[in-house]
């Protein structure tokens, strides 16, 4: 695997030889092939089993594809009796967090990709629009009953079952007989490994808090930490081989995944803004917060820290897998200049000995 990342790399470096920007890689860690999300809003499931997958190659436990799609079939069956115990007052989306999957691998279990990849027969794509649209209605159907009978629940499985598959009970993976829970237990995974982390002033740092973000359905707790102290563990983390799952905005004007860069332009107007480097907008905690409470900053996508690299002027970048397919001359991967970082992150989720 070690050997597919290093020439992806090297690719790299070819295509940024015709390129304005140029950047040199400072350190590159290990991680399995971008990926497909497709038509659906899964991404937080795609970055943060990427993120998993690179932990087990990380404490040598080898390379494994887990499959997105048995955790997404999860949460949504957990969203849904979320949503009819409060009665529809409550958030019933594709959209989760990293700890969500967490939460799932810690009471259901992990599943290879090989065994349960959430498609059926003759499809290539993931699409959940029409799902999502069924799986709903279906809810907002069964809540105007005044009294719910025990028959909803594998009703709501059944239009899982017909748009993804069912998921097997136990599985044959590399030559050995296992349920979702005994390969978790095989793979040494662990819940209480992995912490949230964020950085907003209204709430007190060095506590944790429920982070006011819609995605947050599940009520997870994210540490709050000064912006610098969650600028450097992640730059310890980095150092030190350790990935981070990378939760945050990608609707500005200077993120762009096909071109693969991500900065945050003093001037959003140049016409250079993703050929060359140029002066970015200092960021610091009162301007982050205020770009949180105003929506400038909203929760829009999961990502997948691998690295960092510095461009010919010197200024840092985070390398970043994506989930949207080999798309860019980065083949998947994008820039995402430290400024953007220090502005438009939402949390993170590191190893639990990066504190």
């Amino acid at each position: 695997m070690k050997n597919i990342i290093l020439s992806t790399l090297l690719l790299f470096s070819f295509l940024q030889i015709n390129a304005q920007y140029t950047f040199s890689h400072t350190k590159e860690i290990d991680c399995t092939e971008i990926k497909n999300q497709s038509r659906t809003g899964t991404c937080w499931s795609f970055a943060t089993s990427s993120y998993i997958e690179s932990e087990l190659m990380r404490q040598g436990k080898g390379q494994h594809d887990l499959s997105e799609m048995f955790v997404v079939r999860n949460i949504y069956q957990d969203k849904a009796n979320n949503y009819v115990l409060r009665q529809g007052k409550a958030n019933f989306s594709q959209g989760s967090l990293s700890h969500d999957l967490i939460r799932i691998m810690d009471a259901k279990g992990v599943m290879p990709e090989s065994v349960y990849s959430g498609l059926l027969p003759g499809e290539s794509n993931h699409n959940h629009s029409e799902m999502e649209a069924g799986l709903k209605g279906f809810l907002d159907g069964i809540l105007k009953s005044k009294s719910l009978s025990k028959k909803w629940k594998p009703a709501f499985n059944s239009i899982l079952d017909n748009y993804i598959g069912q998921a097997p009970t136990s599985f044959n993976y590399n030559g050995k007989e296992y349920t979702a829970t005994s390969l978790r237990d095989q793979l040494g995974l662990k819940a209480a490994d992995y912490v949230s982390i964020t950085s907003f002033t209204h709430h007190p740092f060095d506590r944790s808090f429920i982070l006011e973000i819609p995605d947050n359905y599940s009520n997870g707790s994210f540490k709050n930490v000064p912006l610098e102290e969650l600028v450097k563990i992640t730059d310890k983390a980095i150092e030190k081989g350790y990935t981070v799952a990378w939760d945050g905005d990608v609707s500005e004007k200077g993120f762009d995944a096909k071109q693969g860069i991500a900065v945050l332009p003093k001037d959003p107007k140049r016409e250079d803004l993703f050929t060359a480097p140029g002066e970015e907008i200092k960021v610091n905690q009162d301007l982050r917060q205020e770009h949180f409470e105003s929506y400038n900053t909203t929760d829009d996508h999961l990502m997948h820290i691998v690295g960092k690299a510095k461009d010919q002027a010197g200024n840092e970048y985070y390398i970043i897998k994506n989930s949207w397919g080999e798309i860019s001359d980065y083949k998947g991967y994008l820039y995402m200049s430290k400024a953007y970082f220090e502005m438009k992150t939402v949390a993170i989720m590191v190893h639990k000995d990066m504190l």
